[in-house]
Formats: C-alpha cells, structure tokens, sequence
C-alpha cells in the first residue's frame, strides 16, 4: 500500500524534486570545477618533467601522458553535460514515465511488461551512450596510439557483451521482481540475499566462463618466472588455481595484472603487454602490490562493505518503493490501481541515488589510497622498491598517466 502525501505547501514530491534536482546540478559544478583544475594545472606543467622523474622520463613521454589526460578531461566535461541532460529526460521531463506508459499499453500489467521496462531501458540507454564510447575508443584511444581493436572485433564484443547481459542480468532483475511481489513486506532482506549470492557466484564463474569469451587466456609459458612467481605466492601465503597470461594486446596497449576469482577459483592474470614491458624483478613487484592486497584483506574488507551498503540500499529501496511521492518527485505517475511499480522503482533508485552518493566519494577514494599505500609497502617488504618504482613508472608511461595532477583533483 502506498502512503497518501502531505498536503503541506512543500509536499515530499517536490522536497524530492528539490533534492535530486539540487544534486545533481551541485554534483556537475563540483565535478566541472575538478576537471576544469585538472585540465588547467596538467597544461601548466606539460613541458616541464618534475625533477624527481627527469632522469627517467622523457619530455616527449611527459607531454604525452599531458595531452592524453587532457583530451580524455575535456571529452569527460562533455559526457557529463549530456549525462546529466539525459538523466533529466529519464525522469523530471517525463521519458521514463513515456516508456513505462507506452509499455503497460502494449503489454498490460505484469511481470512481461516490467522485464520489457528494464530491458527498452539498457538498449536504449546503451545506444544513448554508443557515440561517446565509440569515440573515446577510436578517436582518443587510437589518437595516442592505445586503441588495438578493430570494428569486427568491437562489434563481436558488444554482441557477446549483450548475450551475457540477457542471460545473467533477465534472470536475476525477474527474481528481485518477484520477490518484491511476493516476498511480503521484509521483501528487500530476502532480495539482498539474492543479489550477494549472485555476485558471489559470478565472483567464482567469472574467470572460467564468461572471460574466455572476449579473451583468450593461456598458462605461463615462461619457466623462470613461473618459478619466481610461484616462489613469490608460496612466500607470501597466497594459492591460485593457476597463472595466465591474457591477449591484451589485441584490444590496447595498456598493460596490466590483476587476481580474478574467488576462493579455489582465484587465478592471476598477466597481461602479454605486460610481460612485455616489464623485467622480472618488476612483475614480481607489480605482483606482490596485489598479493598485498589480500595480505591485508582489503578485497574482503570491500565485499564485507559491499554487502552493507546493498543491505541499507535495498532497505531503502523497499521504503520508497511504496511511497507515491518517491515516483511522482521523479517525474513518474506509478500505477495506483494494482499494477506492479517495481521495476519502476528499481529504475529511480538507480538514477537518483548516485546524485546523492557522490557526495561522500572523497571517503571511499581515501581508503582506495590508504589500501593502495599498504599495498606498495607490502610489495617493497617481500620484493624490491626499486623493481616497483620502475614498474610504476613503466606502467605510468605505458598508460600515459600523468605525473602532475592537480592535489585538489586528487
């Protein structure tokens, strides 16, 4: 049932309006004002290598890493003006209200017609946001020399990418749908306990069935670092199901390793870009900086906080879910005749609370920085600072980051 609204002069459809409008025009000066910092302090700096890096990066490198981080700042303020135009027209202008109508008169009431709603939703804001990564893929990323992949292989990509989606995302979205339906009025406890099963289980079947299918993955060939690897995990305490080296360069030239997996199914992954840039001494550096990370627990600790913000997200989505004014303050009439609205306020939810969220980023950015210093210090106490300060640096060129952000930007 929903709650009649206030008939005060500010009634909680228009505090709500207030709110999110507030937000997100708040949320795009503040984020305008960083970038713009960013892009004007990185050009200040772009012909002159600080003195710490001059004997080791070259100006050429230097202003590279300049133009790109630029280009992609600039390219970025745009995204953002149309992301948030966009984002208006979903909901204060009326379009996801449109869309849902239109279906219901297709379709009727019912679980088809909220499915139907979810999946209009992601084709068309999928092909909302197609310039804009078409462009950063093959304009930015080809410009400086990063793009590798071609048009057959981008659109294989997006066709499997689209093929997972229908088959892991459509069974999971009906069985919240039907829990909100169905589960009775703790609904979102046992909607919580859905989703962390599921990302649990994607966690384990990742790496050895859904990234097969847009890379190819093959065990370390390498002998002598095999062995130093192996000898590196034993050291630290770590076990893996086994070591990969993945094609990366087949799409870009940036270079990377990562752990994928979870529990017995945990597997590190080498980029062949990698591999190919960085001495042995330095992939074990790069290595025991992510062997660090589970040293300390940092991915546990990040589900553990995964799993407590989805649990007051969801307790939050079913309060709102059953007041009038959480739809209408959005710019959508729910159906107050028996209808489901769920998957309307699955959609709302998802728009509207970003805007709010990323007021409190700077707290999760400082503990990515904390961890990522307990990391480095792990890496340098098991392997060499000097074998990753050179791998940082390689990487740093090799992705062409910059050396001079701006601190407030940071």
């Amino acid at each position: 049932m929903f709650t009649p609204a206030d008939s005060a002069f500010l009634t909680p459809s228009s505090a709500l309006t207030l709110a999110f409008a507030a937000a997100l025009l708040l949320g795009l000066v503040v984020k305008f004002w960083l970038a713009s910092r960013q892009i004007r302090h990185v050009a200040r700096h772009r012909d002159t290598v600080p003195a710490a890096f001059a004997g080791t990066i070259t100006a050429a490198a230097h202003g590279k890493a300049a133009d790109y981080t630029i280009t992609k700042a600039r390219f970025g303020l745009i995204e953002l003006a149309f992301g948030a135009v966009v984002l208006l027209g979903w909901t204060l202008l009326g379009g996801l209200n449109a869309l849902n109508q239109m279906l219901l008169g297709w379709l009727g009431g019912g679980m088809l017609q909220q499915l139907a709603l979810l999946a209009a939703f992601a084709v068309i804001g999928g092909l909302i946001d197609l310039p804009g990564t078409l462009y950063q893929t093959f304009v930015i990323e080809e410009r400086f020399g990063f793009n590798k992949m071609t048009w057959k292989l981008w659109l294989g990509d997006a066709l499997k990418s689209s093929l997972v989606g229908v088959l892991i995302g459509l069974p999971i979205a009906a069985l919240i749908l039907w829990l909100m339906g169905a589960a009775g009025r703790f609904w979102w406890l046992w909607a919580w306990c859905a989703w962390m099963g599921f990302n649990l289980l994607i966690l384990m079947v990742y790496p050895t069935f859904i990234a097969p299918m847009f890379n190819k993955f093959k065990p370390l060939e390498d002998a002598a670092l095999k062995d130093r690897v192996t000898a590196l995990m034993q050291r630290c305490g770590f076990a893996a199901k086994g070591l990969f080296v993945m094609d990366g360069r087949n799409r870009s030239a940036h270079a990377n390793a990562y752990f994928t997996g979870f529990g017995a199914a945990k597997r590190v992954v080498f980029y062949d870009t990698l591999l190919a840039k960085l001495s042995p001494g330095e992939v074990d550096a790069v290595l025991a900086h992510e062997l660090g990370h589970f040293k300390h627990k940092h991915i546990i600790q990040r589900i553990v906080t995964l799993f407590a913000l989805s649990l007051v997200g969801f307790a939050l989505l079913g309060w709102l879910s059953q007041q009038v004014w959480f739809y209408t303050g959005l710019g959508v009439q729910p159906d107050l005749n028996g209808a489901p609205n769920d998957a309307l306020a699955l959609l709302l939810f998802l728009m509207a609370v970003p805007q709010f969220s990323f007021f409190i980023s700077p707290l999760s950015a400082q503990v990515s920085r904390k961890h990522e210093f307990q990391a480095d210090a792990y890496a340098v106490a098991q392997t060499s600072g000097a074998d990753l300060s050179a791998a940082l640096l390689k990487l740093y060129e090799d992705n062409a980051s910059t050396l001079t952000p701006d601190p407030v930007f940071v």
